[in-house]
């Protein structure tokens, strides 16, 4: 790529890079919309052989005025999907229960689903998902309604950082 005016081979590379990143498609953008509601990179782990639940995650934000609340969620890998919270109880014991009622998304809030927190459990899975592939699911929201997701996995035992999945 030629840019002409300027001398500096390193400023020619970096503006050549800027634009090259502004150019990039949407698609790699792992993100998903309903309403008000922005749902960002939903992932999920690769589970090893035999395993009968897998978890999900992501980043909920509520751009709207009004709070909503995530109150269903389904995957393509399980018979169900269920909202779960991880919690220490008073006798320093971790426990995981499923959350009744749904989450609630509080209006210019954000809301993350991640391991030891808030998290979707797919249970009675149909296939183990599988490092760098993704799988469709949905979030349903009380007010914004459904919205169709895809769900990147990462290597087993991988956090949040975004880094094990391939867009």
């Amino acid at each position: 790529m030629s840019i002409p005016f300027v001398r500096s081979a390193a400023l020619r590379g970096a503006i050549a890079g800027l634009a090259l990143i502004a150019a990039m498609p949407a698609a790699i953008a792992h993100e998903f919309k309903v309403g008000d509601i922005e749902i960002v990179h939903p992932w999920s782990r690769a589970t090893p052989p035999g395993a009968k639940v897998a978890a999900g995650y992501a980043t909920i934000t509520n751009n709207g005025s009004m709070p909503d609340k995530l109150v269903a969620v389904t995957g393509e890998i399980s018979e169900k999907g269920e909202i779960h919270e991880m919690a220490v109880d008073g006798n320093g014991v971790m426990t995981m229960r499923p959350v009744e009622g749904g989450i609630e998304i509080p209006a210019g809030g954000t809301v993350e689903l991640k391991p030891g927190a808030f998290h979707i459990m797919f249970k009675e899975l149909k296939r183990l998902p599988k490092q760098g592939e993704k799988f469709k699911g949905t979030m349903t929201f009380e007010k914004a309604g459904e919205v169709a997701v895809e769900y990147a996995v990462d290597k087993m035992g991988g956090d949040n950082s975004h880094n094990d999945h391939k867009n």
